[in-house]
């Protein structure tokens, strides 16, 4: 009983120790002189415990500090030749008033700042000037015209467009910047031949969902089929997979088939009267035991080739396995059926099953194949 209130205690003290570590003072963090974390660790923990008094003391000597600090940041942004430095002063400002609308929102921590300040209104006439250097800034990367160069345009539009809705043309450019930096692959899937009756369909279509779902307009890859590319009437293609079932076998039959004596001693096979008295019977029993098992094995290889567009090179050729093995079994006997275990009684009252239909085996071998698919082509883009 000691021993489980001591770990009873040790836990609760563990606990406590989580709860105010998630719950800091910002204390540490004023300290070091991260003054903004400061004032919103103790903003957060003044929510929950509006008289704690270590973060009321924190907030009170972090929150001028802040302020000080971002307005002189601010004022020296906008005194610098710095190439983006309306932006710089905003994102200064913003801090300021990020702070004071978590202020607002806290009744504890007006205790300890009465009159938290904003800088909206020395905001709103920077953004014109950050507009504009944001737009000068995407129209100067994109004119380099490599694909780097054009996500950064992309970015330095988007800003613009933020700061001023509709900023000069800035609309159609960053139209421009997204398809420059967007690698464009196309991709080929190649039918399954059509004298095996088979369709590859379904898993053709699970990997354009994969493509279509995992790289959106958000990401600067865009799959296109080879119908979709036509009709995009694209100027260029960055690159071109392609995926194709290089072997496969489906539906191949093997049939094992085992017999065996088996036996059990010891069992009760009647009763005798010996001396006026009825006493059991035991003896050995055995059956003759034949199973079965019948195995239909599919299995197929896939290539992944991703080629360079403009140079037809192999930038990766990848193969994958996949296998899938469809297996019934069942037994027969002929003797006594007290010499077979529960799991062969089990077996002798099963029957042939029959297997599924060849496009059913043909899927389930594709799945292990996916399974490594998708990570590879997963892998191969992420640096793009």
């Amino acid at each position: 009983m000691k021993f489980g209130r001591l770990l009873i205690s040790v836990s609760l003290m563990i606990a406590a120790l989580v709860h105010l570590t998630g719950c800091s003072s910002g204390k540490k963090a004023y300290e070091r002189g991260d003054y903004f974390d400061a004032v919103m660790k103790s903003v957060n923990r003044l929510r929950q415990n509006p008289d704690h008094s270590k973060s009321l003391e924190t907030l009170k000597n972090a929150y001028p500090l802040a302020v000080e600090f971002y307005e002189t940041q601010a004022k020296n942004e906008i005194a610098s030749n710095s190439n983006f430095k309306w932006k710089n002063a905003i994102q200064s400002y913003n801090a300021i008033n990020q702070m004071y609308e978590a202020i607002r929102q806290c009744p504890g921590c007006m205790k300890a700042v009465k009159n938290p300040v904003n800088y909206y209104n020395e905001i709103g006439p920077l953004k014109e000037k950050a507009a504009d250097e944001s737009y000068n800034a995407g129209i100067e990367a994109l004119m380099k015209g490599n694909r780097n160069d054009a996500k950064r345009a992309y970015y330095n539009f988007a800003d613009a467009q933020n700061y001023v809705p509709g900023y000069k043309d800035v609309i159609e450019y960053l139209d421009k910047a997204k398809f420059e930096a967007t690698l464009k692959v196309v991709v080929e899937q190649i039918p399954v031949p059509t004298r095996y009756s088979l369709s590859g369909g379904f898993f053709q279509d699970k990997i354009e969902e994969f493509l279509h779902t995992n790289y959106t307009e958000q990401t600067f890859i865009k799959f296109y089929t080879p119908e979709e590319a036509k009709v995009a009437a694209l100027p260029y293609v960055d690159q071109i997979m392609r995926i194709q079932f290089d072997d496969f076998s489906v539906g191949n039959s093997v049939l094992k088939e085992k017999e065996e004596v088996v036996t059990r001693d010891s069992v009760k096979v009647g009763e005798a009267k010996v001396d006026g008295k009825t006493i059991p019977v035991y003896n050995t029993v055995k059956a003759k035991l034949n199973t079965y098992r019948k195995e239909i094995l599919s299995s197929g290889l896939l290539s992944l080739i991703i080629v360079d567009g403009k140079t037809n090179g192999v930038l990766t050729h990848r193969k994958f396995n996949g296998e899938y093995v469809w297996v019934s079994q069942w037994a027969r006997f002929n003797g006594d059926d007290r010499a077979l275990s529960d799991q062969q009684l089990a077996l002798c009252k099963l029957r042939e099953q029959q297997p599924p239909v060849p496009q059913d085996l043909f899927l389930e071998f594709t799945k292990p194949i996916y399974n490594q698919l998708i990570p590879s082509i997963r892998s191969f883009y992420q640096s793009y």
